[in-house]
């Protein structure tokens, strides 16, 4: 699955360079679709991620057959 990064994602992955593409393909393939509360077009996928046992929560949309990541952060 082809991933596009959107402006924010690309400023705020300087923070948090342990979130490799592969975690974030990971985690969207192992959750459920769940729509965001706030923008109708934007879905969430949140999974722990082993072997550390970590929740990751990923906010994407889908563009075709490309997803766009708008932001991605650690739960605990």
């Amino acid at each position: 699955m082809p991933l596009e990064s959107s402006d924010y994602w690309n400023r705020k992955r300087k923070f948090r360079p342990e979130l490799t593409d592969n975690l974030i393909e990971l985690c969207i393939q192992k959750s459920d679709i769940f729509k965001d509360r706030t923008w109708p077009d934007v879905y969430n996928a949140i999974a722990r991620i082993p072997p550390a046992g970590r929740i990751l929560k990923v906010a994407y949309k889908r563009k075709g057959k490309t997803i766009k990541i708008v932001t991605a952060y650690w739960l605990d």
